[in-house]
């Protein structure tokens, strides 16, 4: 691995010069090294580029990381991952990513991961994205997340993506059985004339399944961003959709939550709040002695970690 791989990894995975249990590191679109555990399997795909995992019953609180790395132009790197996780299994899977140019060239990671969790499985998964470098050709992250969950399974999602990025499109789908239940806390941060947009769309086909999305963001300088999702209740369930954004600058920010009802018994609802810092906490903060600058870092850092 090069000076710059390391750099990555060290943001988007916290990574000190080591992984401890299974991992995979990709380095522009190749494997730089490779481990599997007794309960976590990690292959290589035969007919395109990717990893099938295979994480069996017996992995109780393990780790699996499969961070990505692009780090120069002129890289489009297109990974398939799959992860199939057995009834009982309790995970957390760190899939960081970071894009690195100091050329024209554009560096883009498009990571599609498939999540398969059977009866009763647990997973958090970790997904931060970073850019880096000073060269004018774009980074891209293109993240596309397809989520199936068995009776009574859980996925938690932390995805984190704090500014670096030039454009990025983020898709998540997913499909919920009887008592499953997904939750997505969604942290975003734009600058410059940097674009992102998110789409969840989220099908409950199982009685008493739940969906817990948040997402909060802060668009500054001239960025633009797009956030769209859409809830199904096709049974009895629950849902909640919230999506809180603040302006800097000439930031703009779209938001259109959609809820669908097919089901008497299914319980939705959705929040959308977008405006400016207020004044009065800019001035509460300046008491006690910090500039205006570094009032407002002060309350852009404690939304985004909603506090």
């Amino acid at each position: 691995m090069n000076i710059t791989t390391e750099q990555l990894l060290k943001a988007v995975a916290d990574y000190q010069g080591k992984f401890q249990g299974a991992y995979n590191i990709r380095e522009n679109g190749e494997c730089a090294a490779r481990q599997s555990t007794p309960h976590i399997h990690i292959e290589s795909k035969q007919d395109k580029p990717g990893l099938d995992i295979h994480i069996d019953a017996d992995a109780q609180q393990e780790t699996v990381y499969i961070p990505a790395c692009v780090t120069h132009g002129n890289v489009d790197d297109l990974v398939y991952n799959d992860f199939y996780v057995a009834a009982g299994a309790d995970v957390t899977i760190i899939a960081g990513c970071g894009v690195h140019t100091d050329g024209e060239g554009e560096a883009r990671h498009n990571g599609i991961h498939r999540f398969f969790l059977d009866k009763g499985a647990r997973v958090l998964y970790k997904e931060k994205h970073v850019g880096t470098g000073k060269g004018i050709g774009l980074k891209r992250i293109d993240p596309v997340t397809e989520i199936t969950l068995g009776e009574g399974a859980s996925l938690e999602m932390e995805t984190i993506q704090l500014g670096g990025v030039d454009t990025t499109d983020r898709r998540t789908e997913a499909t919920l059985g009887p008592r499953a239940r997904l939750t997505i806390h969604e942290s975003l941060m734009t600058d410059g004339v940097e674009t992102a947009q998110t789409d969840f769309v989220v099908s409950m086909d199982g009685e008493d399944s739940a969906v817990d999305l948040i997402s909060r963001s802060v668009a500054k300088g001239e960025s633009r961003q797009e956030y769209r999702s859409r809830i199904k209740g096709n049974c009895r369930c629950t849902g909640h959709s919230e999506c809180d954004a603040i302006l800097v600058d000439r930031g703009t920010v779209n938001a259109a939550p959609e809820l669908y009802a097919g089901d008497i018994d299914a319980e939705l609802i959705h929040e959308a709040a977008i405006g400016k810092i207020a004044g009065e906490q800019i001035v509460k903060l300046r008491t006690l002695g910090l500039t205006e600058e570094q009032a407002e870092e002060k309350i852009i850092e404690g939304f985004l970690r909603g506090k």
